[in-house]
């Protein structure tokens, strides 16, 4: 399994097929490539695919042990204050990561697939790579501005009396009427396995982005030159929701939307084969 060092920390990552441009899969937060697998290996068959795992995540390095973090429930919270500087880290360090991984492989030309709010590092290599990244594909991610229960919900993950709770809601939400075991064991046992530092981490660091940009589709607008971006997606249902993607790709026509026919917030348990083959068709 290739490695290679961030800023001191090793990063692991899985390296899979030939061609490029490659595409690069970003796990969201407190989460690893695992969520990738089945995609990335349908993916492979037509291009190099390369899945990494973030600094403290997986199968990848903790900067350091997190002995101040594991105190924090007791002493009223996660501000990032408290943190060891080489201990703490934000998106800022995630684009580290994935530029490290960039450079290792020797790509020249790669394309970042996106999980999540992940969607923020893709925006930034794009932004510091320049035509080095020909495209974006976005999964699954609230591109619109952020609605204020889920912003609720980010504050609520940085507050030890709450974090359990809404990370609890989380999971059901994600898990409700699905009859999905590989699914069920990723949310449960992968992402269930992540300490309250980490979920108050992903919450500060997600309600930052959001804060500063607006939202994903007013981040994307921002680029110049713009980018040709795919957001394949499969929640929520709500046509409002996906009507207001289609009218923003109206007035900017490097913008694609595709709603999947899946359930989950994670499709590609329920739908990789169609993944697969639109990010084909979109990077091609």
């Amino acid at each position: 399994m290739p490695e290679v060092e961030s800023h001191g920390i090793r990063i692991r990552y899985d390296d899979q097929g030939q061609g490029e441009p490659a595409l690069l899969f970003l796990p969201g937060w407190c989460a690893s490539r695992r969520v990738f697998a089945e995609l990335t290996r349908r993916c492979a068959r037509w291009r190099r695919t390369l899945a990494l795992d973030w600094r403290g995540h997986g199968e990848s390095e903790r900067p350091t042990e997190d002995l101040g973090f594991d105190r924090l429930a007791d002493n009223g919270g996660f501000t990032g204050e408290e943190a060891h500087p080489d201990i703490d880290f934000g998106f800022d360090s995630l684009v580290d990561d994935a530029l490290a991984v960039i450079e290792a492989s020797q790509a020249d030309r790669v394309v970042p697939v996106a999980l999540s709010h992940a969607g923020w590092v893709a925006i930034e290599l794009r932004r510091r790579l320049g035509a080095r990244i020909p495209k974006l594909v976005l999964l699954d991610w609230i591109v619109l501005e952020a609605p204020p229960p889920f912003l609720g919900a980010l504050q609520a993950l940085q507050d030890p009396a709450q974090w359990q709770q809404v990370r609890e809601r989380l999971f059901s939400m994600w898990l409700q009427g699905l009859d999905l075991p590989a699914l069920a064991h990723f949310v449960r046992e992968d992402m269930g396995s992540y300490p309250f530092a980490m979920w108050a981490r992903a919450g500060r660091e997600i309600a930052a982005a959001y804060a500063k940009a607006g939202s994903p589709l007013q981040a994307l607008a921002s680029l110049d030159p713009a980018v040709p971006v795919l957001h394949l997606y499969a929640q929520p249902e709500d046509a409002g929701y996906l009507e207001a993607q289609r009218s923003f790709s109206d007035t900017h026509p490097w913008f694609q939307v595709v709603k999947l026919q899946a359930r989950s917030h994670f499709p590609m348990y329920e739908v990789p084969d169609e993944m697969a083959r639109t990010i084909e068709r979109f990077v091609a």
